[in-house]
């Protein structure tokens, strides 16, 4: 993502939370945060014979993603937590086959939103851990593969599956509080050539998010 973007996004959350009749509240039912989130994919995939690729060996690059979430306090305890980016282009290798390897055989891209619902084991302390659960949606879009000598592939165009998280807010002062969070979301994906699956691309990503949150509104 490109700077220009980058200075929208947080600026858009900014405007929000400064905007007249949004009152910062350390309990209010409201949580607005940015996060910069890193994607670790586990990157496991099956095997095709006929091009010699061996298990595990179609790759996508792991790296830093603009994360911006909004979360809803139904209780002290519980909440549901939406989380939102922009559409990120990932880069697929593949580490081993007939043609030698690495091979980089192009791009795609994803937008993967998530709702989760989330306990928070001590609402009213300055560190409020937590746990979530919830469902992911990923939408894939400009696929762009080809593997040399053999044709272009394509993708599912879209992945659903759980999600989990753990993490935790503490609280700064003013309603802002720092953020820590670690989710897993499972993201799948059949690799098809002329229309026939040669493998199941199973991303499955870690993301480690770190960034800042701001709560609003009349407590409950």
């Amino acid at each position: 993502m490109n700077s220009v973007a980058k200075g929208l996004w947080v600026a858009a959350v900014l405007a929000l939370v400064s905007s007249p009749g949004v009152r910062a509240d350390d309990s209010g039912p409201w949580e607005v945060r940015v996060r910069a989130v890193y994607l670790d994919p586990a990157n496991k995939s099956d095997a095709y014979a006929p091009l010699a690729i061996p298990a595990d060996a179609i790759h996508i690059n792991p790296k830093w993603i603009p994360d911006l979430d909004f979360e809803y306090y139904f209780t002290r305890h519980w909440s549901s937590e939406l989380l939102l980016t922009l559409p990120q282009s990932q880069t697929v290798t593949v580490e081993k086959s007939a043609l030698g390897g690495p091979t980089a055989i192009g791009t795609f891209k994803h937008l993967p939103p998530t709702l989760t619902l989330k306990y928070n084991f001590l609402p009213d302390g300055d560190f409020r851990p937590y746990l979530g659960a919830g469902v992911n949606l990923t939408l894939i879009s400009d696929v762009n593969l080809n593997v040399p000598t053999v044709g272009p592939l394509t993708l599912d165009k879209t992945s659903v599956g759980p999600a989990a998280q753990a993490g935790f807010d503490y609280r700064l002062g003013g309603g802002w509080f720092l953020s820590a969070d670690l989710k897993w979301v499972m993201l799948r994906s059949d690799v098809k050539f002329d229309g026939n699956k040669i493998s199941e691309a199973r991303i499955d990503p870690l993301l480690f998010g770190l960034g800042v949150g701001y709560r609003f509104g009349s407590a409950h």
